[in-house]
């Protein structure tokens, strides 16, 4: 079944406003996550707490940082139950997790900040982990 649309539509809308895509459909998460060229950040969004307090704000001032990912998608969990189904199976090995925050390098998850990563930190600390993961695989190399 899944959460009301009025009681989502502002978590949702707050990562779209930063620059994020609703990923809703197994075809939509395909297209994005199958690509495998470039720097992709996934958010599974949730409603609890640590998604408002530290997971959303943490995630939303990484990008200010200099050097951020090609694009910017998320997934929400208990709402878009296929897109977020789909997107799991991308994070595989790792069991299934909201919120959470995955980075793809070339079609390959090279960084992942599971629910427990995110539970007791601040939105600074989340922030300060997605930069540092940036900085290692989202910079380009100056070819000669």
């Amino acid at each position: 079944m899944g959460y009301p649309p009025h009681l989502v539509a502002p978590m949702a809308a707050e990562l779209e406003d930063a620059g994020f895509t609703s990923l809703k459909s197994v075809e939509e998460v395909d297209n994005v996550l199958r690509e495998g060229e470039g720097t992709t950040l996934l958010m599974v969004n949730s409603v609890c707490g640590c998604a408002a307090g530290a997971a959303r704000p943490g995630v939303i001032h990484s990008l200010t940082h200099s050097v951020k990912p090609d694009k910017t998608v998320t997934v929400f969990a208990g709402v878009d139950m296929d897109a977020t189904q789909r997107a799991r199976q991308y994070l595989l090995p790792y069991p299934p997790s909201s919120p959470a925050v995955a980075l793809f390098k070339d079609g390959q998850l090279v960084h992942m900040i599971e629910r427990h990563h995110i539970e007791g930190r601040s939105a600074a600390m989340i922030a300060a982990n997605l930069m540092a993961a940036y900085e290692e695989f989202c910079k380009t190399v100056p070819s000669n």
